[in-house]
């Protein structure tokens, strides 16, 4: 059972798929990336979260719970978008969340940047460097931190406009933590 690991909500469970097709962040996982947010910069109280490729919603109801102040979940899959509906409404109307529905790959440009990115498309859909693409679109503030979770035998090559920060591994995953180049 997936649920909210700290925060106003935690310990209130979610939603999960009933199949592999969606394969949300893992309770440890998502655990230990928010132990490196909450310690980073910029602060994760306070900042502006995008969580790409949502899935069902937990990575950015995680960061919502842990304070946030804004949250936007994209996703494209008609079920995982159903999922994440489903744990918004378990958690309540909460008014600083958003759910679209969208390509993660052509998101246009920004009506306003992003402090924290998360971005965690289908393992070995080769995804991840589209994606960062899209974001140079004015969807990163001034000193934002970009987390892409990767099968951990992924490659990501070092995409252009970006510098590697970290890389940490967890099980099957693989986080691998960015910034803007200067």
């Amino acid at each position: 059972m997936m649920r909210i690991i700290a925060g106003r909500w935690r310990g209130r469970p979610l939603l999960s798929p009933k199949d592999r097709a969606i394969r949300p962040t893992g309770d440890r996982a998502r655990e230990a990336l928010f132990g490196i947010l909450e310690h980073g910069e910029p602060a994760l109280v306070g900042a502006r979260f995008l969580d790409l490729f949502c899935g069902t919603g937990a990575v950015g109801l995680e960061a919502a719970s842990r304070g946030a102040a804004e949250v936007l979940l994209i996703e494209q899959s008609a079920a995982a978008l159903a999922l994440a509906r489903g744990n918004l409404a378990r958690l309540g109307a909460a008014p600083n969340i958003r759910l679209l529905a969208g390509d993660a790959t052509r998101l246009g440009p920004a009506r306003s940047p992003y402090d924290l990115i998360f971005l965690d498309p289908p393992y070995r859909s080769g995804l991840a460097t589209p994606t960062l693409a899209a974001l140079r679109e004015g969807w990163l503030a001034e000193g934002a931190r970009i987390v892409v979770e990767l099968a951990a035998m992924d490659e990501l090559p070092p995409p252009a406009g970006y510098a590697l920060e970290q890389e940490r591994r967890y099980g099957a995953a693989r986080f691998v933590f960015l910034r803007p180049a200067a």
